[in-house]
């Protein structure tokens, strides 16, 4: 039996190009492969701004962007241990009905957290938040 060395992981927030974490899927050895979305059977929750979890859900679902990225088979332990507590690797379906890896949060880490799956996407919501501090520090001038 071939063992394989590399896995597509599906990763939806810091983790994606250019954002807080990038370094850890650098550090690792990981490649870019592609955006893509999930089925529209996810939601999507900020914990405390300073990162997503997202969780496969049986309704209210929606589709939320994630990049794919080749990670050495080797470090993907390695790589979920840098994780922020409370995301795990678990398996994500794509839109396009591929089935690969990806991070998602525990339920328990989502309780009482601001539901952010409108957004579409950890990216569309840090911007939208982004937007509204220059307004309201536009406004305070």
């Amino acid at each position: 039996m071939e063992t394989k060395t590399t896995v597509y992981l599906a990763v939806n927030g810091t983790l994606m190009r250019g954002l807080e974490l990038n370094a850890n899927m650098q550090l690792v050895g990981a490649e870019f492969v592609r955006e893509a979305l999930t089925e529209p059977t996810y939601r999507l929750w900020s914990i405390n701004d300073r990162h997503p979890a997202m969780m496969r859900v049986a309704e209210g679902g929606a589709a939320i962007a994630v990049e794919i990225w080749a990670v050495p088979a080797s470090k993907m332990s390695f790589l979920l241990l840098l994780e922020p507590p409370g995301l795990c690797i678990g398996k994500v379906r794509l839109s396009d009905g591929e089935e690969v890896l990806g991070v998602i949060g525990e339920a328990i880490l989502c309780e009482g957290k601001r539901e952010i799956t409108t957004w579409g996407g950890w990216r569309a919501y840090i911007a939208d938040l982004a937007q509204q501090k220059q307004v309201k520090e536009t406004e305070a001038v």
